[in-house]
Protein backbone atom coordinates (compact mmCIF):
# COMPACT_ATOMS: atom_id res chain seq x y z
CA UNK A 1 0.00 0.00 0.00
CA UNK A 2 1.05 3.44 -0.21
CA UNK A 3 0.33 4.39 3.03
CA UNK A 4 2.76 3.67 5.86
CA UNK A 5 1.85 1.56 8.23
CA UNK A 6 3.08 3.49 11.59
CA UNK A 7 2.37 7.10 12.52
CA UNK A 8 4.52 9.29 11.05
CA UNK A 9 6.39 11.32 13.89
CA UNK A 10 5.47 14.53 15.03
CA UNK A 11 6.29 17.67 16.98
CA UNK A 12 4.84 17.99 20.24
CA UNK A 13 1.67 20.37 20.59
CA UNK A 14 3.16 23.77 20.53
CA UNK A 15 0.65 25.19 23.49
CA UNK A 16 0.86 24.74 27.12
CA UNK A 17 -3.00 23.88 27.40
CA UNK A 18 -5.92 22.89 24.94
CA UNK A 19 -7.67 25.44 26.85
CA UNK A 20 -5.47 27.98 24.18
CA UNK A 21 -5.60 25.59 21.45
CA UNK A 22 -7.29 26.60 17.65
CA UNK A 23 -9.10 24.90 15.12
CA UNK A 24 -5.92 24.07 12.60
CA UNK A 25 -6.93 22.46 10.16
CA UNK A 26 -10.84 21.87 11.02
CA UNK A 27 -11.03 25.84 10.18
CA UNK A 28 -9.64 29.10 9.54
CA UNK A 29 -11.46 30.13 12.86
CA UNK A 30 -9.07 29.97 15.58
CA UNK A 31 -10.58 30.70 19.57
CA UNK A 32 -10.01 29.40 23.07
CA UNK A 33 -11.48 26.37 23.88
CA UNK A 34 -13.41 27.88 26.74
CA UNK A 35 -15.66 29.56 23.92
CA UNK A 36 -17.03 25.97 23.12
CA UNK A 37 -17.67 24.73 26.40
CA UNK A 38 -21.10 26.58 26.81
CA UNK A 39 -24.54 25.39 26.29
CA UNK A 40 -27.48 26.18 24.13
CA UNK A 41 -25.86 29.12 22.04
CA UNK A 42 -27.77 32.84 22.64
CA UNK A 43 -30.51 33.56 20.38
CA UNK A 44 -28.86 36.44 19.46
CA UNK A 45 -25.37 37.76 18.38
CA UNK A 46 -23.63 40.35 16.89
CA UNK A 47 -21.76 39.66 13.84
CA UNK A 48 -21.37 36.31 11.82
CA UNK A 49 -22.55 32.70 12.57
CA UNK A 50 -19.71 30.15 13.76
CA UNK A 51 -18.87 26.32 13.62
CA UNK A 52 -16.61 26.11 16.14
CA UNK A 53 -17.11 22.36 16.98
CA UNK A 54 -16.06 21.39 13.57
CA UNK A 55 -17.34 19.42 10.80
CA UNK A 56 -17.89 15.88 9.80
CA UNK A 57 -18.78 12.71 7.59
CA UNK A 58 -20.50 9.92 8.03
CA UNK A 59 -21.65 6.73 6.50
CA UNK A 60 -19.50 7.25 3.21
CA UNK A 61 -20.38 5.24 -0.19
CA UNK A 62 -19.46 5.26 -3.42
CA UNK A 63 -21.32 8.12 -4.21
CA UNK A 64 -22.45 9.71 -0.99
CA UNK A 65 -21.80 11.23 2.55
CA UNK A 66 -23.76 12.81 5.10
CA UNK A 67 -21.53 16.58 6.12
CA UNK A 68 -22.46 17.63 9.63
CA UNK A 69 -22.10 20.68 11.81
CA UNK A 70 -23.08 22.64 14.76
CA UNK A 71 -23.82 26.11 14.55
CA UNK A 72 -23.71 28.98 17.17
CA UNK A 73 -27.13 29.99 16.63
CA UNK A 74 -29.41 30.02 14.48
CA UNK A 75 -28.35 29.34 10.87
CA UNK A 76 -28.19 28.04 7.02
CA UNK A 77 -25.89 25.55 6.35
CA UNK A 78 -24.74 25.37 3.07
CA UNK A 79 -22.09 22.85 1.67
CA UNK A 80 -19.85 23.14 -0.95
CA UNK A 81 -17.61 20.48 -2.50
CA UNK A 82 -14.39 20.56 -4.86
CA UNK A 83 -12.00 17.82 -6.50
CA UNK A 84 -9.20 20.06 -4.88
CA UNK A 85 -8.08 22.36 -2.13
CA UNK A 86 -8.58 25.34 -4.01
CA UNK A 87 -12.21 24.85 -5.04
CA UNK A 88 -11.71 26.09 -8.15
CA UNK A 89 -14.86 24.42 -9.60
CA UNK A 90 -17.76 24.50 -6.45
CA UNK A 91 -20.96 22.56 -6.11
CA UNK A 92 -22.94 23.81 -3.59
CA UNK A 93 -25.25 21.60 -1.56
CA UNK A 94 -28.17 23.89 0.21
CA UNK A 95 -28.35 22.68 3.53
CA UNK A 96 -31.12 22.76 7.04
CA UNK A 97 -31.73 26.03 9.41
CA UNK A 98 -30.23 24.63 12.01
CA UNK A 99 -31.91 25.92 15.49
CA UNK A 100 -32.63 24.34 18.97
CA UNK A 101 -34.61 21.56 17.48
CA UNK A 102 -31.61 19.82 17.07
CA UNK A 103 -29.02 21.94 19.31
CA UNK A 104 -28.39 23.94 16.54
CA UNK A 105 -26.62 20.83 14.61
CA UNK A 106 -27.53 19.85 11.13
CA UNK A 107 -26.63 17.64 8.48
CA UNK A 108 -26.75 17.64 4.53
CA UNK A 109 -27.00 14.26 2.52
CA UNK A 110 -23.87 14.90 -0.17
CA UNK A 111 -25.47 12.43 -3.24
CA UNK A 112 -24.10 11.57 -6.58
CA UNK A 113 -20.66 11.82 -5.56
CA UNK A 114 -18.06 10.32 -8.56
CA UNK A 115 -16.65 6.78 -6.20
CA UNK A 116 -12.94 6.59 -5.30
CA UNK A 117 -12.40 10.36 -5.21
CA UNK A 118 -10.51 13.10 -3.06
CA UNK A 119 -13.66 15.06 -2.45
CA UNK A 120 -13.02 18.64 -0.35
CA UNK A 121 -15.58 20.11 1.14
CA UNK A 122 -16.34 23.55 3.22
CA UNK A 123 -19.68 24.47 5.06
CA UNK A 124 -20.82 28.18 5.74
CA UNK A 125 -23.18 29.23 7.89
CA UNK A 126 -25.05 31.94 6.93
CA UNK A 127 -27.85 34.11 8.73
CA UNK A 128 -31.41 33.15 7.51
CA UNK A 129 -32.27 36.69 7.95
CA UNK A 130 -29.52 38.11 5.74
CA UNK A 131 -27.60 35.74 3.74
CA UNK A 132 -24.45 38.19 3.70
CA UNK A 133 -23.70 37.16 7.02
CA UNK A 134 -21.77 34.15 6.68
CA UNK A 135 -19.76 32.27 8.59
CA UNK A 136 -16.03 31.45 7.98
CA UNK A 137 -15.64 28.14 5.86
CA UNK A 138 -15.20 25.10 8.05
CA UNK A 139 -13.04 22.62 5.93
CA UNK A 140 -13.19 18.90 5.86
CA UNK A 141 -12.26 16.16 2.94
CA UNK A 142 -13.04 12.63 2.30
CA UNK A 143 -12.65 9.95 -0.38
CA UNK A 144 -15.62 8.38 -1.81
CA UNK A 145 -15.27 4.41 -1.45
CA UNK A 146 -14.82 2.66 -5.07
CA UNK A 147 -17.91 1.57 -6.88
CA UNK A 148 -16.38 -1.36 -8.88
CA UNK A 149 -12.71 -1.52 -8.91
CA UNK A 150 -10.68 -2.62 -5.96
CA UNK A 151 -8.16 -0.48 -4.62
CA UNK A 152 -6.13 -0.88 -1.38
CA UNK A 153 -8.72 -0.10 2.01
CA UNK A 154 -7.60 0.97 5.24
CA UNK A 155 -10.25 1.44 8.04
CA UNK A 156 -9.55 1.80 12.13
CA UNK A 157 -11.65 1.09 14.59
CA UNK A 158 -11.91 1.56 18.76
CA UNK A 159 -14.46 2.98 21.38
CA UNK A 160 -14.82 4.34 25.17
CA UNK A 161 -14.45 7.70 24.90
CA UNK A 162 -13.93 9.77 28.23
CA UNK A 163 -15.04 6.98 30.71
CA UNK A 164 -14.54 6.81 34.48
CA UNK A 165 -13.84 10.56 35.27
CA UNK A 166 -10.61 10.33 32.45
CA UNK A 167 -12.08 13.26 30.41
CA UNK A 168 -9.38 15.83 28.34
CA UNK A 169 -6.69 16.38 29.98
CA UNK A 170 -4.57 19.59 29.19
CA UNK A 171 -1.32 17.94 30.30
CA UNK A 172 -1.85 15.25 27.60
CA UNK A 173 -2.84 17.48 24.77
CA UNK A 174 -6.05 16.56 25.08
CA UNK A 175 -7.05 13.06 23.21
CA UNK A 176 -3.57 12.64 21.54
CA UNK A 177 -4.79 9.28 20.56
CA UNK A 178 -7.03 10.63 17.16
CA UNK A 179 -4.14 12.52 16.07
CA UNK A 180 -1.81 9.20 16.40
CA UNK A 181 -5.15 7.40 13.57
CA UNK A 182 -4.84 10.53 11.61
CA UNK A 183 -1.71 10.30 10.67
CA UNK A 184 -2.24 6.61 9.54
CA UNK A 185 -4.39 8.50 6.83
CA UNK A 186 -7.64 5.79 7.47
CA UNK A 187 -10.37 5.58 4.69
CA UNK A 188 -13.26 5.59 7.54
CA UNK A 189 -13.13 5.02 11.60
CA UNK A 190 -15.36 2.60 12.93
CA UNK A 191 -16.48 3.82 16.26
CA UNK A 192 -17.50 1.03 18.13
CA UNK A 193 -19.78 2.71 20.75
CA UNK A 194 -19.83 4.45 24.08
CA UNK A 195 -18.86 7.57 22.14
CA UNK A 196 -19.69 9.48 25.32
CA UNK A 197 -20.32 8.21 29.37
CA UNK A 198 -23.79 10.23 30.48
CA UNK A 199 -23.57 8.09 33.48
CA UNK A 200 -19.91 9.64 34.71
CA UNK A 201 -18.76 12.49 35.85
CA UNK A 202 -15.71 14.17 34.67
CA UNK A 203 -14.00 16.09 37.91
CA UNK A 204 -11.47 18.69 37.96
CA UNK A 205 -9.16 16.60 39.37
CA UNK A 206 -8.52 12.91 40.31
CA UNK A 207 -5.65 11.79 42.39
CA UNK A 208 -3.50 9.36 41.13
CA UNK A 209 -2.06 6.15 42.53
CA UNK A 210 1.28 6.78 42.35
CA UNK A 211 0.10 10.29 43.69
CA UNK A 212 0.23 12.39 40.56
CA UNK A 213 -2.76 14.13 39.83
CA UNK A 214 -4.92 13.73 36.65
CA UNK A 215 -6.52 16.97 35.87
CA UNK A 216 -9.62 17.87 33.44
CA UNK A 217 -11.20 20.10 31.71
CA UNK A 218 -15.23 19.62 32.42
CA UNK A 219 -18.19 21.74 31.83
CA UNK A 220 -21.36 21.90 33.92
CA UNK A 221 -23.41 18.68 31.90
CA UNK A 222 -20.36 16.98 32.94
CA UNK A 223 -20.19 17.43 36.55
CA UNK A 224 -23.31 14.90 37.05
CA UNK A 225 -25.08 12.65 35.44
CA UNK A 226 -26.96 13.21 32.32
CA UNK A 227 -31.10 13.12 32.76
CA UNK A 228 -32.56 16.04 30.95
CA UNK A 229 -31.72 16.25 27.07
CA UNK A 230 -30.21 19.28 27.54
CA UNK A 231 -27.15 16.99 29.76
CA UNK A 232 -27.04 14.55 27.10
CA UNK A 233 -26.69 16.87 24.28
CA UNK A 234 -23.67 18.48 26.56
CA UNK A 235 -21.85 14.99 26.85
CA UNK A 236 -21.70 15.05 22.89
CA UNK A 237 -20.41 18.69 22.77
CA UNK A 238 -17.72 17.78 25.60
CA UNK A 239 -15.70 15.66 23.61
CA UNK A 240 -15.78 18.37 20.78
CA UNK A 241 -14.15 20.27 22.91
CA UNK A 242 -10.40 18.75 22.17
CA UNK A 243 -9.02 19.86 19.09
CA UNK A 244 -7.50 16.55 17.65
CA UNK A 245 -10.93 15.23 17.72
CA UNK A 246 -12.10 17.77 15.74
CA UNK A 247 -8.85 17.28 13.36
CA UNK A 248 -9.47 13.63 13.08
CA UNK A 249 -13.44 14.27 12.37
CA UNK A 250 -12.61 16.80 9.60
CA UNK A 251 -10.55 14.29 7.86
CA UNK A 252 -11.93 10.64 8.51
CA UNK A 253 -15.42 9.54 8.00
CA UNK A 254 -17.23 8.35 10.67
CA UNK A 255 -19.35 4.84 10.87
CA UNK A 256 -20.66 4.94 14.23
CA UNK A 257 -22.95 3.11 16.88
CA UNK A 258 -23.67 3.33 20.42
CA UNK A 259 -23.47 0.99 23.19
CA UNK A 260 -24.73 1.58 27.24
CA UNK A 261 -22.66 4.54 28.29
CA UNK A 262 -24.18 6.75 26.06
CA UNK A 263 -27.49 6.26 28.40
CA UNK A 264 -26.61 4.28 31.47
CA UNK A 265 -23.65 0.80 32.28
CA UNK A 266 -25.75 -1.70 31.10
CA UNK A 267 -28.93 -0.57 30.70
CA UNK A 268 -31.39 -2.65 29.04
CA UNK A 269 -35.37 -1.89 27.55
CA UNK A 270 -37.85 -1.47 30.35
CA UNK A 271 -35.13 -1.01 33.54
CA UNK A 272 -35.89 0.83 36.48
CA UNK A 273 -32.35 2.14 37.91
CA UNK A 274 -31.24 1.61 41.06
CA UNK A 275 -28.80 4.17 41.38
CA UNK A 276 -29.01 7.40 43.88
CA UNK A 277 -27.28 9.76 41.25
CA UNK A 278 -30.70 9.79 39.51
CA UNK A 279 -34.03 11.37 40.03
CA UNK A 280 -35.31 10.14 36.43
CA UNK A 281 -34.92 6.13 37.02
CA UNK A 282 -36.84 5.25 34.01
CA UNK A 283 -34.42 3.46 31.65
CA UNK A 284 -36.40 4.23 28.59
CA UNK A 285 -37.18 7.74 29.39
CA UNK A 286 -33.37 7.99 29.38
CA UNK A 287 -32.68 6.18 26.51
CA UNK A 288 -34.97 8.15 24.27
CA UNK A 289 -33.46 11.53 25.22
CA UNK A 290 -29.98 9.86 25.10
CA UNK A 291 -30.75 8.92 21.24
CA UNK A 292 -31.97 12.19 20.37
CA UNK A 293 -29.20 13.79 21.38
CA UNK A 294 -26.80 10.84 19.99
CA UNK A 295 -29.14 11.51 16.12
CA UNK A 296 -28.55 15.00 16.49
CA UNK A 297 -24.67 15.04 17.28
CA UNK A 298 -23.56 11.63 14.77
CA UNK A 299 -23.69 11.53 10.92
CA UNK A 300 -25.94 8.30 10.83
CA UNK A 301 -27.72 8.29 7.42
CA UNK A 302 -30.62 5.80 9.10
CA UNK A 303 -31.08 7.79 12.02
CA UNK A 304 -32.13 11.31 11.71
CA UNK A 305 -32.44 13.43 14.57
CA UNK A 306 -36.17 13.13 15.91
CA UNK A 307 -37.27 10.10 13.76
CA UNK A 308 -38.92 7.51 15.98
CA UNK A 309 -39.03 4.88 13.19
CA UNK A 310 -34.90 5.47 12.71
CA UNK A 311 -32.03 2.79 13.97
CA UNK A 312 -28.78 2.43 14.13
CA UNK A 313 -28.10 -0.51 12.89
CA UNK A 314 -27.10 -1.14 9.11
CA UNK A 315 -24.68 -1.52 6.61
CA UNK A 316 -22.73 0.54 4.99
CA UNK A 317 -21.17 -0.40 1.55
CA UNK A 318 -17.70 0.57 0.11
CA UNK A 319 -17.34 -0.93 -3.06
CA UNK A 320 -16.34 -4.37 -4.00
CA UNK A 321 -13.98 -5.40 -0.72
CA UNK A 322 -15.96 -4.41 2.25
CA UNK A 323 -19.04 -4.10 3.34
CA UNK A 324 -19.80 -3.22 7.36
CA UNK A 325 -22.78 -4.71 9.01
CA UNK A 326 -23.28 -2.12 12.05
CA UNK A 327 -25.49 -3.76 15.00
CA UNK A 328 -27.26 -2.60 17.58
CA UNK A 329 -27.00 -4.81 20.76
CA UNK A 330 -28.70 -2.09 22.91
CA UNK A 331 -32.46 -1.11 21.40
CA UNK A 332 -34.29 -4.49 21.34
CA UNK A 333 -32.22 -6.69 23.46
CA UNK A 334 -33.76 -8.80 26.73
CA UNK A 335 -33.39 -8.17 29.80
CA UNK A 336 -29.76 -8.94 31.51
CA UNK A 337 -30.21 -12.06 33.73
CA UNK A 338 -28.12 -14.98 34.25
CA UNK A 339 -28.78 -16.15 30.52
CA UNK A 340 -30.06 -20.11 31.26
CA UNK A 341 -33.20 -19.68 28.79
CA UNK A 342 -33.75 -22.49 26.76
CA UNK A 343 -35.95 -20.79 24.51
CA UNK A 344 -34.84 -17.45 23.64
CA UNK A 345 -36.16 -15.43 21.01
CA UNK A 346 -35.81 -12.16 21.78
CA UNK A 347 -31.92 -12.36 22.59
CA UNK A 348 -29.36 -9.37 21.94
CA UNK A 349 -30.47 -8.22 18.76
CA UNK A 350 -34.41 -8.56 18.66
CA UNK A 351 -36.19 -11.05 16.10
CA UNK A 352 -36.46 -8.25 13.33
CA UNK A 353 -32.71 -7.18 13.80
CA UNK A 354 -31.64 -10.70 13.26
CA UNK A 355 -33.70 -11.28 10.13
CA UNK A 356 -32.09 -8.15 8.28
CA UNK A 357 -28.57 -9.40 9.46
CA UNK A 358 -29.03 -13.09 8.09
CA UNK A 359 -30.61 -11.59 4.85
CA UNK A 360 -27.92 -8.95 3.94
CA UNK A 361 -25.43 -11.01 4.69
CA UNK A 362 -26.60 -13.92 2.46
CA UNK A 363 -27.25 -10.77 -0.51
CA UNK A 364 -23.45 -9.37 -0.02
CA UNK A 365 -21.10 -9.99 -2.82
CA UNK A 366 -17.81 -8.15 -0.95
CA UNK A 367 -15.04 -9.93 -0.16
CA UNK A 368 -15.30 -9.19 3.43
CA UNK A 369 -17.90 -8.82 6.01
CA UNK A 370 -17.12 -7.01 8.88
CA UNK A 371 -19.81 -7.39 11.51
CA UNK A 372 -19.30 -4.26 13.89
CA UNK A 373 -20.53 -5.64 17.27
CA UNK A 374 -20.57 -3.16 19.87
CA UNK A 375 -20.13 -5.92 22.48
CA UNK A 376 -18.18 -9.14 22.26
CA UNK A 377 -19.47 -12.55 21.72
CA UNK A 378 -17.25 -15.09 23.96
CA UNK A 379 -16.19 -13.07 26.66
CA UNK A 380 -18.37 -13.02 29.86
CA UNK A 381 -19.45 -9.54 31.30
CA UNK A 382 -20.89 -9.28 34.03
CA UNK A 383 -24.10 -7.31 35.33
CA UNK A 384 -23.54 -7.47 39.12
CA UNK A 385 -23.48 -10.58 40.93
CA UNK A 386 -25.75 -13.32 38.88
CA UNK A 387 -27.10 -11.43 35.89
CA UNK A 388 -24.96 -10.64 32.32
CA UNK A 389 -24.71 -8.16 30.29
CA UNK A 390 -23.32 -9.21 26.81
CA UNK A 391 -23.88 -12.80 24.94
CA UNK A 392 -21.55 -15.55 27.12
CA UNK A 393 -22.84 -16.37 30.63
CA UNK A 394 -19.92 -18.87 32.03
CA UNK A 395 -21.67 -21.93 30.82
CA UNK A 396 -19.36 -23.76 28.04
CA UNK A 397 -22.09 -26.39 27.11
CA UNK A 398 -24.85 -26.09 24.71
CA UNK A 399 -26.24 -22.68 23.85
CA UNK A 400 -28.92 -20.84 25.83
CA UNK A 401 -30.36 -17.22 26.18
CA UNK A 402 -28.83 -15.03 24.08
CA UNK A 403 -26.22 -17.66 22.98
CA UNK A 404 -29.37 -18.79 21.36
CA UNK A 405 -29.75 -16.30 18.73
CA UNK A 406 -25.76 -15.98 17.88
CA UNK A 407 -25.96 -19.31 17.49
CA UNK A 408 -28.43 -19.42 14.71
CA UNK A 409 -27.03 -16.78 12.88
CA UNK A 410 -23.34 -18.63 12.70
CA UNK A 411 -25.22 -21.56 11.30
CA UNK A 412 -26.67 -19.41 9.17
CA UNK A 413 -23.46 -18.51 7.79
CA UNK A 414 -22.26 -21.68 7.67
CA UNK A 415 -25.33 -23.27 5.85
CA UNK A 416 -25.15 -20.44 3.24
CA UNK A 417 -21.75 -20.35 2.51
CA UNK A 418 -21.24 -16.99 3.55
CA UNK A 419 -17.72 -16.31 2.90
CA UNK A 420 -15.04 -13.37 4.31
CA UNK A 421 -16.77 -12.84 8.04
CA UNK A 422 -15.24 -10.95 11.09
CA UNK A 423 -16.13 -9.36 14.23
CA UNK A 424 -14.76 -6.15 15.52
CA UNK A 425 -16.10 -5.08 19.13
CA UNK A 426 -14.96 -2.80 21.76
CA UNK A 427 -15.90 -2.43 25.07
CA UNK A 428 -14.46 -4.34 27.96
CA UNK A 429 -11.47 -1.63 27.97
CA UNK A 430 -8.69 -3.53 26.72
CA UNK A 431 -7.49 -5.10 23.35
CA UNK A 432 -7.11 -8.86 22.43
CA UNK A 433 -7.92 -11.62 19.43
CA UNK A 434 -9.97 -14.66 19.96
CA UNK A 435 -10.65 -17.28 17.35
CA UNK A 436 -13.80 -19.25 17.42
CA UNK A 437 -13.07 -22.64 16.19
CA UNK A 438 -15.71 -25.39 16.17
CA UNK A 439 -14.23 -28.91 17.20
CA UNK A 440 -13.16 -26.49 20.46
CA UNK A 441 -16.98 -25.64 20.81
CA UNK A 442 -19.74 -27.51 22.72
CA UNK A 443 -22.17 -26.10 19.64
CA UNK A 444 -20.37 -26.84 16.91
CA UNK A 445 -22.87 -26.18 13.68
CA UNK A 446 -20.68 -23.31 12.27
CA UNK A 447 -18.01 -22.17 10.38
CA UNK A 448 -14.40 -20.75 12.16
CA UNK A 449 -14.19 -17.23 12.32
CA UNK A 450 -12.19 -14.35 14.23
CA UNK A 451 -13.34 -11.31 17.00
CA UNK A 452 -10.82 -8.97 17.84
CA UNK A 453 -11.16 -6.78 20.55
CA UNK A 454 -9.64 -3.09 21.08
CA UNK A 455 -10.07 0.03 22.87
CA UNK A 456 -10.18 2.16 24.91
CA UNK A 457 -9.92 5.69 23.07
CA UNK A 458 -9.41 7.54 26.08
CA UNK A 459 -10.97 5.53 29.97
CA UNK A 460 -9.95 3.20 32.41
CA UNK A 461 -8.32 0.06 31.18
CA UNK A 462 -9.68 -2.82 32.73
CA UNK A 463 -8.60 -6.49 33.08
CA UNK A 464 -8.85 -9.68 31.06
CA UNK A 465 -12.12 -11.49 31.31
CA UNK A 466 -12.95 -15.26 31.11
CA UNK A 467 -14.02 -17.16 28.15
CA UNK A 468 -17.05 -18.89 27.62
CA UNK A 469 -16.36 -22.29 25.77
CA UNK A 470 -20.06 -22.51 23.77
CA UNK A 471 -18.47 -21.46 20.62
CA UNK A 472 -15.03 -22.54 21.21
CA UNK A 473 -13.03 -19.66 21.65
CA UNK A 474 -9.04 -19.14 21.95
CA UNK A 475 -7.18 -16.77 23.17
CA UNK A 476 -5.01 -15.68 20.36
CA UNK A 477 -3.74 -12.90 22.29
CA UNK A 478 -4.47 -10.31 24.82
CA UNK A 479 -3.07 -7.03 26.38
CA UNK A 480 -4.84 -5.88 29.90
CA UNK A 481 -3.97 -4.17 32.76
CA UNK A 482 -3.62 -6.24 36.09
CA UNK A 483 -6.01 -3.83 38.05
CA UNK A 484 -9.09 -2.11 37.46
CA UNK A 485 -9.65 1.55 35.81
CA UNK A 486 -6.01 2.17 35.05
CA UNK A 487 -5.91 5.91 34.13
CA UNK A 488 -5.08 6.68 30.54
CA UNK A 489 -1.34 8.16 31.35
CA UNK A 490 -0.26 4.74 32.42
CA UNK A 491 -1.59 3.33 28.94
CA UNK A 492 -3.38 0.87 28.29
CA UNK A 493 -5.42 2.68 25.12
CA UNK A 494 -5.65 1.09 22.48
CA UNK A 495 -7.07 0.61 18.51
CA UNK A 496 -7.31 -1.71 15.71
CA UNK A 497 -5.92 -0.94 11.54
CA UNK A 498 -7.93 -3.15 9.37
CA UNK A 499 -5.91 -3.39 5.68
CA UNK A 500 -7.21 -5.10 2.55
CA UNK A 501 -5.03 -5.62 -0.47
CA UNK A 502 -6.51 -4.97 -3.64
CA UNK A 503 -4.58 -7.18 -5.28
CA UNK A 504 -3.98 -10.66 -3.00
CA UNK A 505 -8.13 -9.34 -1.37
CA UNK A 506 -5.68 -10.46 1.68
CA UNK A 507 -7.29 -8.79 5.14
CA UNK A 508 -4.43 -8.34 7.87
CA UNK A 509 -5.54 -6.71 10.90
CA UNK A 510 -3.55 -4.82 13.21
CA UNK A 511 -3.80 -4.24 16.79
CA UNK A 512 -2.60 -1.53 18.62
CA UNK A 513 -1.75 0.93 21.44
CA UNK A 514 -1.47 4.65 22.24
CA UNK A 515 2.23 5.33 21.13
CA UNK A 516 1.72 3.55 17.60
CA UNK A 517 3.12 0.38 18.43
CA UNK A 518 1.86 -3.13 16.93
CA UNK A 519 0.99 -5.57 19.30
CA UNK A 520 -0.66 -8.70 17.50
CA UNK A 521 -1.23 -9.06 13.23
CA UNK A 522 -3.46 -11.26 11.50
CA UNK A 523 -3.67 -12.08 8.15
CA UNK A 524 -6.83 -13.26 6.64
CA UNK A 525 -7.19 -14.69 3.22
CA UNK A 526 -10.16 -14.24 1.31
CA UNK A 527 -12.66 -16.98 -0.01
CA UNK A 528 -13.45 -19.20 3.00
CA UNK A 529 -16.79 -19.41 4.33
CA UNK A 530 -14.19 -20.13 7.83
CA UNK A 531 -10.88 -19.14 8.62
Amino acid sequence: MSRSDEPAATAPPNRRTVLRGSLGAVSTVTLPLTALAGGAPAQARSGRPRGDWGVQVGDVTASSGLVWVRADRRARMVVETAATESFRRVRRWPGPVVGPGTDFTGTTPLNGLPPGQEVHYRVLLADPDDPRRSSEPVHGSFRTAPADQRTDLRFLWSGDLAGQGWGINPDRGGYPIFAEMARLSPDFFLNSGDTIYADSEIPERVELPDGGVWRNITTEEKSKVAETLAEFRGNFRYNLLDDKLRNFNARVPSVTQWDDHEVHNNWYPGETLDDDRYTETDVDVLAGRARRAFSEYFPIRTLPPGDRDGRVYRAVRHGPLLDVFVLDMRTYRNANSAGRQPDERQGILGAEQLRWLKRELSRSRALWKVIAADMPLGLTVPDGDTDFEAVAQGDPGAPLGRELQIAELLRHVKHRGITGTLWLTSDVHYTSAQHYEPSHAAFRDFAPFWEFVSGPLNAGGFPRLELDGTFGPRTAFVRAPETANVPPSAGGQFYGQVDIDADSGELTVRLREEGGAVLFRKVLRPGRVGQ
